[in-house]
């Protein structure tokens, strides 16, 4: 079977459709994706001048999105914050607690709720079978992560916007930028190794 045969064949899958289908699978799925996401979350830089390190996390979130699909990225991600909430300390530097919904990166973890959601539907609909889409697909997700953060840590923080940019947006783009590229890498090559 060609690679585009193989490809078309799958439209309206993500990679972790293609595990044999039961709750187990599913449930398996969405604690792992938040155990993956807490743990790239301890991977974390503290930027001088902004209350927001760089993470491992958001780059969890859209891959967790965009390999398990809409539905379960969402409850994965759900899972995670509900979780560190009720006292898991898996958030950036190993926070938890109902205190960090007053800190200035929560909106972040809101955004990367949302993204992780997104993705997922757009991965279903193809966004991570080729390197151009998937850059589409991570490019849509940052940008959600950043329009629900960005606006929440001006407010938490009690900054001005153009503040708020500086502090959680601008320092952050060069990671972002090779979080991507190896998404961009990843999902892509699964995708046709799988096909072969």
């Amino acid at each position: 079977m060609s690679t585009a045969t193989a490809t078309s064949a799958r439209t309206g899958e993500v990679l972790a459709d293609l595990l044999p289908a039961s709750r187990v699978r599913d449930i398996a799925l969405v604690v792992g994706g938040a155990a993956l996401t807490g743990l790239a979350a301890q991977l974390s830089v503290p930027v001088p001048g902004s209350p927001v390190p760089v993470t491992g996390q958001t780059f969890a979130a859209l891959l967790v999105g965009t390999a398990l699909g809409a539905g379960r990225g969402f409850l994965s991600f759900a899972l995670y914050a509900v979780a560190g909430l009720a006292g898991v300390p898996w958030f950036a530097e190993g926070k938890s607690g109902t205190a960090i919904a007053s800190m200035p990166s929560f909106g972040y973890i809101l955004g990367m709720l949302l993204a992780a959601t997104v993705v997922g539907a757009l991965a279903r609909r193809g966004g991570d079978r080729s390197m151009l889409r998937m850059a589409g697909t991570m490019l849509v997700g940052e940008a959600i992560i950043y329009a629900i953060g960005v606006p929440y840590l001006a407010f938490a923080a009690d900054l001005s916007f153009s503040a708020a940019i500086a502090a959680g947006l601008t320092p952050f783009l060069i990671g972002d930028a090779l979080k991507a590229a190896l998404a961009m890498g990843a999902l892509p090559t699964a995708w046709k190794l799988l096909d072969k």
